[in-house]
């Protein structure tokens, strides 16, 4: 009998499933293709999209630090006059501050309490605006960038390159040095055992330290 051409003895399931599903219909007539290629390039993509991606969130935080720190040195340019002049009346405070009675009256004790008020606020507006106070303490490491040595003296309580006074007080807008603070620094080879050392050899000589020059 003649094969017709409805004959369906060559009909396979299989094929007709992968055909439908968009699939290769016949995968084993492919030697050697174990039908993962499409996944490793799907992988692959990902991997690039994934790495474009992590190099736009890179440049936009960069782009946004630029622009923040461009913001900032506006900022500090506009008012950096202005802070400076600031700066005398904050000085003019402490001074007054300074030379104020300990033991002072009613009406004295009035006045020095207003006046620390008022240093008190303006070096709060200071704060508010960026402008941050610089007045290291003592045994503080000296910063070239923040501080000016007024003089170098030696020392048997703090190590030689740290500050043993602030003279004037400094100050920063922004992080950049509007006045450097004045201090006085330690020479080198201060610190206590230069000191104790100091005093074994005056007490050797039988000589007093305090009246050694």
């Amino acid at each position: 009998m003649n094969q017709t051409p409805d004959d369906d003895t060559d009909f396979d399931p299989q094929t007709e499933a992968n055909a439908e599903a968009g699939l290769d219909p016949h995968p084993a007539d492919h030697d050697g293709d174990d039908g993962l290629g499409p996944i490793d390039q799907l992988i692959a993509e990902r991997d690039q999209w994934k790495d474009r991606a992590l190099r736009a969130v890179a440049e936009a935080e960069n782009t946004r630090k630029r622009a923040e720190a461009s913001n900032n040195d506006a900022r500090a340019y506009a008012i950096q006059k202005f802070a400076r002049d600031l700066l005398g009346v904050a000085d003019n405070l402490e001074r007054a501050l300074m030379a104020a009675p300990k033991n002072a009256d009613a009406g004295e004790a009035g006045l020095v309490t207003g006046l620390e008020l008022t240093q008190k606020s303006l070096l709060q507006a200071f704060e508010a605006n960026n402008l941050k106070r610089v007045a290291p303490e003592p045994g503080d490491a000296f910063d070239p960038h923040l501080h000016q040595a007024m003089m170098e003296q030696p020392s048997d309580s703090v190590q030689g390159g740290q500050v043993i006074q602030t003279l004037q007080p400094g100050y920063a807008l922004f992080g950049r040095t509007v006045r450097p603070a004045m201090v006085v620094v330690a020479a080198r080879g201060s610190g206590a055992a230069a000191g104790a050392a100091a005093y074994a050899a005056a007490g050797a000589t039988g000589g007093n330290f305090d009246q050694q020059t």
